[in-house]
């Protein structure tokens, strides 16, 4: 039976809105002050809290601070005034799971209840998921699009499927691919990762297929291509849409055919290889322009799974925080216990272009210069603590967004990594645009 904590300080609705759940079901406590909410919550098991926005001695936000503190997971359903919404859509922001305006309806109340309880249960099942076959960097998120993210990664991982992982740089499409190969049938077998941006053209189809000795100039071994390596196994071809068109036919027969002609050889050799790709890319659009193959995009395309950027799941920031400082604490024989509640703020209210890439390397940066238990915002790159900055993909205007481009490479001494950052967009973006607008000198 599902154990509610109710904190309300209208004791008559209170008493009332207790009466109604316990007839549906649910063992409810009550309180009208959470004075000792996180005592409250470290000794009793609680599977959801229903709060009141306002109470006598402290806000909904404070009361949501409390209850993450101690439990992440736990979820916070904050009852709220017409007048107090927008606090109330912030506290969500923080991790509260949802708001419910009074007065309301009984099946309202019932409806978020029993979602919020459906949440939980997944959670504690993700939970029990053996640890072995989790890569220690995935980290599950409680947000609704890392829940989303976690269920498709469930569903197509012990298939066969080939599975195209979309999402911003940074946002973690590797380990993406990495936890769909050890929750799969080959988790035994390798995981080759092959990162097509960072191939030359000229020997793409020797880091595919292989080569025998003497094949071309240069070929002086045999080598065996990465999908021999991972036959049997799992081969993540990252950045896919970096390919060139010529080694796009190449990787489609062999995707088809399932065998591969290492170069310089007449034999063909089958392999048996699930493929896994990434791109922080619009492969439609390239499909479109005619620099991606239709065909090898529906071949890559059986299944679709986006991981989202950070910016869009803020109620994640603390978890990833902290298991970027457990992190980080090993890696350089540090003891840092947390953060100062101003950093956590800082987290909370930056846009992250860099996503969760950039949180780790903020917080190990943080970590190596902290001299004191806590991380704060002394220790902080200046970047998290700009205002005000404009969005390159709020812009409409073309030509407004060159004039953004060049004043932002004047301020920044043309260095373009800083002004990407700036603009809240990645270095190719920006390579593009400044390419677009005829702007490389």
């Amino acid at each position: 039976m599902p154990k509610i904590l109710l904190i309300e300080d209208d004791v008559a609705f209170s008493k009332m809105l207790a009466s109604f759940l316990t007839k549906k079901g649910y063992l409810v406590s009550t309180d009208f002050n959470a004075r000792n909410i996180s005592r409250t919550i470290k000794e009793t098991g609680f599977d959801l809290v229903l709060t009141d926005m306002r109470l006598p001695e402290k806000d909904g936000i404070a009361v949501l601070d409390e209850i993450k503190a101690v439990d992440r997971q736990l979820p916070v359903v904050l009852m709220t005034g017409y007048a107090d919404v927008p606090t109330a859509v912030k506290a969500m922001k923080k991790g509260a799971f949802d708001y419910i305006s009074k007065p309301f309806r009984q099946d309202e109340v019932l409806s978020i209840i029993s979602r919020a309880l459906e949440q939980k249960s997944k959670l504690r099942a993700e939970e029990k998921l053996p640890a072995k076959k989790l890569p220690e960097t995935f980290v599950p998120g409680t947000s609704a699009e890392s829940l989303k993210l976690h269920e498709h990664i469930q569903l197509v991982a012990p298939t066969d499927m080939s599975v195209l992982i979309r999402g911003e740089s940074g946002t973690g499409k590797e380990v993406v691919a990495k936890t769909i190969h050890m929750l799969s049938n080959r988790s035994d077998r390798n995981f080759v990762a092959v990162d097509c941006g960072a191939i030359p053209k000229e020997i793409a189809a020797s880091e595919f297929f292989g080569h025998l000795k003497g094949a071309f100039t240069g070929a002086i071994d045999n080598k065996t291509g990465s999908f021999v390596a991972a036959d049997r196994g799992t081969i993540f071809l990252d950045e896919v849409g970096n390919l060139s068109y010529e080694i796009q036919v190449q990787l489609l027969r062999a995707l088809q055919e399932r065998k591969i002609k290492p170069i310089g050889s007449n034999e063909t050799i089958d392999v048996d290889v699930r493929v896994l790709a990434a791109t922080n890319e619009n492969l439609e659009e390239a499909v479109e322009k005619g620099h991606f193959r239709e065909d090898l995009f529906h071949r890559l395309n059986e299944f679709s799974v986006i991981v989202p950027g950070l910016c869009d799941r803020r109620q994640d920031i603390g978890i990833f925080a902290d298991h970027f400082l457990r992190s980080a604490n090993a890696s350089l024989g540090r003891n840092i216990k947390g953060f100062s509640p101003e950093v956590l703020q800082l987290f909370n209210e930056y846009r992250w272009p860099g996503n969760l890439r950039e949180l780790q390397n903020v917080i190990k940066r943080s970590v190596l210069l902290s001299r004191g238990e806590q991380i704060t915002k002394e220790v902080l790159p200046p970047v998290l603590f700009e205002k005000g900055k404009k969005v390159i993909k709020e812009l409409f205007n073309e030509e407004e967004e060159r004039r953004l481009i060049v004043e932002t490479l004047k301020q920044t001494g043309n260095n373009k990594s800083r002004a990407a950052q700036l603009l809240n967009i990645d270095r190719k973006t920006l390579y593009n645009k400044l390419k677009k607008y005829d702007l490389i000198s």
